[in-house]
């Protein structure tokens, strides 16, 4: 349409009073909102990596007991057998440097009682003839007929010519009937031929109650065995388990062929339980040591601990996110109420600001909005009309058809204004009594001529019935006034007036019809004809 542009943004609005306080409430619904969710998320995270370092803590802590005392029964096992290997090799030297058939039986018997006396680990020491017989023992009697021929060490000596220690699996003393670990090594004669077998036997008591002094908790387990996985002695101790071997655990497949010391989590082979495990492998004699803890025993502690750290924290979330329902129940039921007081106020600026009987803003919406749109068109420099309207004669038509009738002829005007003004911005109020106002925002002179000749048209169109008129029917008369703020000051009231003036410049030139300052586009009637008063 010319002279009236498309574009559009909204004019400016005074601040609701309600919506900065529903807004400062929204602010402080969502911020006690992340903050009960920070504290929240800050506790658990804060417990989170509290469980897991202790968690850390408990392993390393497992981790170093375990090899302090895989170290402590290594050495302890060395040491044991040590003594006996130096006991047997200086013996057997002696009885080789002597001859077994001159050997002197009652002094190397006394030597023999004295080192067992001295040695609390020694079961018993013994020196076996080629056939096997009992030559000498530290034991005070022999048994008949002993031979021991048939034992695994005097086999293996007899059949190998290596002169170091052996230690062999546990057997059951036919001295004593007591479990023994053997130490034992080749006797030679002076030709380098086989002459018999020096043997020291180690009492599996000696290991089982060294180990029982060790505070580890009940599923613990310390275990001696051969470096071929035979175990010698275990804590717990039965006399079964030394039949059993740790060939097949994960410990001696896997870490003791690439390493002689270290520590694995695994499940033991000899009663299933999960252990960590501090193993190590003697330097000197083919035996290896294990120390194990069970992973409930450094595990179970951090667990019930972080259990109750649990409840502790599940009291804490829980009376947080109560605190932070009740709070946030009373911002919500804030938040509502300001919602309701702000539709309130918006309910009643609307009835204060709309005309009770038309549905259109009063006069006193048209002296807010003015004003804005003055102070925008000064900023953006666009041009701004106004229309002022008069129904004519309607003092007669009141008259004629009373006011219940004048009130439905106002009301179809008000209508027909709201069907004319096609845009957002254009506003139309009833100004007073039978006079309406027209704002078009961003429209000059000529644009607002063509919406108000259409204006005068429609009302025209209506052919509400009217005696008392010339043409039988109701007619508006208009008055436009335009401005320019960018390039002057105008104040809301100079615009009103001139287009007042206008308008009654139209009244005075016929009715039914629309004048503005270019005369020359003077339209309505006088193009169909011009009408008496």
């Amino acid at each position: 349409m010319l002279g009236r542009k498309r574009s559009y943004m909204p004019p400016d609005t005074p601040p609701d009073p309600t919506s900065s306080g529903t807004v400062r409430a929204a602010t402080v619904f969502r911020l006690t909102v992340c903050f009960i969710v920070l504290v929240i998320v800050t506790f658990v995270t804060v417990e989170g990596w509290r469980a897991w370092r202790d968690y850390r803590q408990a392993f390393v802590m497992a981790n170093d007991s375990v090899t302090n005392l895989a170290r402590a029964t290594a050495q302890h096992a060395e040491d044991a057998i040590r003594q006996v290997d130096v006991l047997t090799d200086a013996l057997g030297e002696r009885v080789e440097g002597d001859g077994l058939a001159s050997i002197n039986v009652p002094r190397i018997h006394a030597l023999m009682v004295q080192q067992a006396r001295i040695m609390p680990q020694l079961h018993g020491l013994f020196i076996y003839g080629p056939d096997g017989q009992w030559i000498v023992t530290d034991k005070a009697i022999t048994p008949d007929q002993a031979n021991n021929a048939d034992r695994d060490y005097f086999i293996y000596h007899r059949t190998h010519t290596d002169r170091n220690v052996r230690i062999g699996e546990v057997v059951n003393s036919r001295s004593t009937g007591e479990p023994i670990i053997p130490v034992s090594r080749r006797l030679n004669n002076p030709d380098g031929s086989f002459a018999g077998v020096l043997l020291g036997t180690l009492r599996v008591s000696y290991f089982v109650d060294y180990y029982g002094d060790f505070k580890i908790d009940d599923k613990g387990a310390l275990v001696l065995a051969l470096r071929d996985g035979r175990i010698l002695v275990r804590r717990p101790f039965s006399p079964a388990v030394t039949t059993q071997t740790l060939a097949d655990s994960v410990i001696f497949k896997r870490y003791l062929p690439t390493s002689n010391e270290g520590v694995a989590e695994v499940k033991a082979v000899v009663d299933g339980t999960y252990r960590l495990y501090g193993y190590r492998a003697l330097s000197s004699y083919p035996l290896v040591v294990e120390a194990g803890l069970s992973r409930e025993s450094f595990v179970g502690p951090w667990r019930r601990d972080l259990i109750k750290t649990g409840l502790y924290l599940l009291l804490l979330v829980g009376f947080l996110t109560g605190f932070g329902f009740i709070v946030l129940g009373q911002l919500r039921q804030r938040i509502e109420m300001e919602n309701e007081l702000r539709q309130a106020h918006r309910t009643v600026q609307e009835m204060a600001l709309t005309d009770s009987l038309t549905g259109l803003g009063n006069r006193r919406k048209l002296d807010m909005v003015l004003a804005l749109e003055i102070r925008r068109a000064k900023r953006q420099g666009y041009p701004l009309a106004l229309i002022m309207l008069d129904v004519d004669y309607f003092k007669r038509f009141n008259d004629k058809y009373g006011h219940s009738a004048g009130d439905d002829c106002l009301r179809r005007v008000a209508d027909t204004l709201r069907k004319t003004l096609k845009r957002p911005a254009d506003l139309a109020v009833r100004y007073g009594g039978e006079e309406f106002t027209v704002l078009l925002p961003d429209t000059t002179e000529v644009g607002a001529g063509l919406i108000a000749q259409e204006i005068v048209e429609a009302i025209r169109a209506l052919a509400i019935e009217h005696s008392e008129h010339p043409l039988g029917i109701v007619t508006i008369s208009g008055g436009i006034a335009s401005c320019a703020p960018a390039t002057g000051d105008v104040t809301p009231d100079e615009l009103i007036k001139a287009a007042d003036g206008f308008l009654y410049s139209a009244k005075n030139n016929g009715r039914n019809r629309w004048e503005s300052v270019d005369t020359s586009s003077r339209v309505g009637v006088s193009r169909q004809g011009a009408q008496p008063q």
